[in-house]
């Protein structure tokens, strides 16, 4: 409860960022999440330095003038960009939808273990998930597609926030009723 609590989208991440071997342990953990069919529909492409940048020249291009340094500067804002790429598998019996449910779930599993070591992270879309120049630098194929990226680095110790309060969501929960059930259905309820 305590990780679900403090976890923070941190836009403020500096040095360091884990390795590539760290990224890669921790996806080890997050892949357990729950995935029906065991598919693993998605794959990640990790960018640092002049990747970053390269990454924000093309989404520059792309961009009016005026805002292109800007576009630029926000590809930067961590040490660490990971794009996750979406391949839903069409042919596949587990539908699509529940294909990107479980690559969310993964996602989320993610930011909590890098939470866990003492990295920050924030979930980013935008102009990334729909740019033609970002499918090609990144080799994408047509089956695939970027969903997002998790900026990933050192939160700014100033930016720490405090424990989040934990909403009452008891408006959200409800007991099925079998009698309501058998009136709106029109059959009985129970045996």
């Amino acid at each position: 409860m305590t990780a679900i609590l403090t976890r923070r989208s941190n836009h403020l991440l500096g040095e360091p960022a884990p390795t590539d071997a760290e990224f890669t342990y921790l996806l080890g953990g997050a892949a357990t999440a729950p995935d029906h069919g065991g598919l693993r529909p998605w794959r990640w492409v990790l960018l640092r330095g002049d990747g970053r940048e390269a990454l924000g020249d093309c989404l520059a291009t792309e961009a009016p003038a005026h805002q292109q340094d800007r576009v630029r500067r926000k590809m930067l804002r961590s040490p660490l960009k990971a794009a996750l790429v979406f391949i839903p598998r069409p042919d596949h019996r587990v539908e699509e939808w529940e294909q990107l449910a479980g690559t969310s779930s993964m996602v989320y599993a993610m930011m909590m273990l890098l939470h866990a070591r003492g990295y920050g992270s924030i979930w980013r879309t935008g102009a990334l998930c729909r740019s033609a120049g970002v499918r090609e630098l990144l080799g994408l194929s047509p089956a695939e597609r970027v969903l997002g990226s998790l900026d990933i680095g050192t939160p700014d110790e100033k930016a720490r926030l405090a424990r989040r309060p934990r909403e009452d969501v008891s408006a959200k929960v409800s007991a099925f009723d079998t009698t309501a059930a058998a009136s709106r259905t029109g059959r009985t309820a129970g045996p």
